[in-house]
């Protein structure tokens, strides 16, 4: 998991804490943000919704892409280009067939699909074509799991919202026999709207915003394989290949002055 992740998550609960314990810690502060029947309704109600918005197999997948994001570690961008012009100079001097070990030793199982099909001699067009309807399919994939969690933070609030309707319903009957209780039962109808909005604002809109930011990193890191590659087989001048890779990255790493 990055570091932004943890920071995220501690500071969150830390401050979240720190609110409800502000007047003093006391067994019925804390006992006023536990209240079984509300999470049943809200969890229950959101993950019933889900079940409703996403077919059952996209909702399986999204907690395994959700899990990979956040704990996905993007490989160094200029490592990457440097690897693929080193490639280029090897595919230069001693022909495209002299890659065949990389494609055999290659860990990103994406570079190693492109360098089999460089070495195959595939056609730069057709190589273009094939790995880019992979990164598409990818796309789509990723556009899946983040749906599931943006499904969920759409509608975590709103049931939130139909808890605390629900437990001023049962208040307002009980006031004719106890009018004192519309304090407690104030507090215990708006704990749903709580978990609700906690739900959707600390949990499921910031992993959905993740995996957004989480695609687009293996996307761009893929794009510039894709670009080497093809590249690389069309047997341009390493120099053009590096250039052409540069222009993929972000100005402070084109820029630098170990390139």
């Amino acid at each position: 998991m990055d570091l932004a992740t943890i920071v995220g998550l501690a500071v969150g609960l830390v401050c979240l804490g720190l609110g409800i314990v502000s007047r003093g810690v006391s067994p019925d502060a804390v006992a006023a943000f536990a209240h079984l029947p509300s999470a049943l309704i809200v969890v229950g109600g959101t993950l019933a919704a889900l079940f409703l918005a996403v077919p059952l197999g996209s909702v399986l997948n999204a907690w395994r892409v959700a899990v990979k994001a956040l704990f996905y570690r993007r490989p160094s961008s200029r490592a990457l280009v440097a690897e693929l012009v080193r490639y280029a100079e090897v595919a230069r001097r001693e022909g495209i067939l002299a890659l065949e070990p990389a494609a055999e030793s290659a860990r990103d199982p994406f570079l190693a699909r492109a360098l089999g099909l460089a070495v195959d001699g595939t056609d730069p067009k057709e190589i273009e074509e094939i790995l880019a309807a992979e990164l598409d399919a990818l796309a789509e994939r990723h556009a899946a799991g983040r749906r599931t969690f943006e499904v969920l933070a759409k509608y975590a609030p709103a049931w939130g919202l139909i808890g605390t309707l629900v437990g001023l319903i049962l208040m307002l009957g009980s006031l004719r026999d106890d009018p004192s209780a519309i304090g407690p039962g104030m507090s215990l109808a708006l704990v749903t709207t709580f978990y609700g909005a906690v739900l959707a604002n600390f949990l499921f809109g910031p992993i959905a915003e993740k995996l957004q930011e989480r695609s687009e990193q293996e996307m761009a890191h893929k794009r510039i394989i894709l670009l080497g590659i093809v590249s690389v087989q069309s047997g341009d001048n390493p120099r053009i290949v590096r250039q052409k890779l540069r222009s993929q990255l972000p100005p402070s790493m084109a820029g630098a002055a170990a390139w």
